[in-house]
């Protein structure tokens, strides 16, 4: 009983370290996609004040 236990806990906790880092690899990926995007809007807008003046 205490070997089912043990396997039962031991495999929690990998399921909870595999799903912080899926949560980590998420984060990573969006932070990378608002970084393109405010780099992209940067952009847009210098281009767009050089027009201007």
């Amino acid at each position: 009983m205490y070997n089912d236990y043990a396997l039962a806990t031991e495999r929690a906790s990998e399921l909870r370290r595999e799903a912080g880092e899926a949560r980590l690899v998420h984060r990573l990926a969006s932070a990378r996609r608002w970084s393109r995007l405010a780099s992209w809007a940067q952009d847009h807008a210098a281009r767009a004040s050089r027009h201007l003046g």
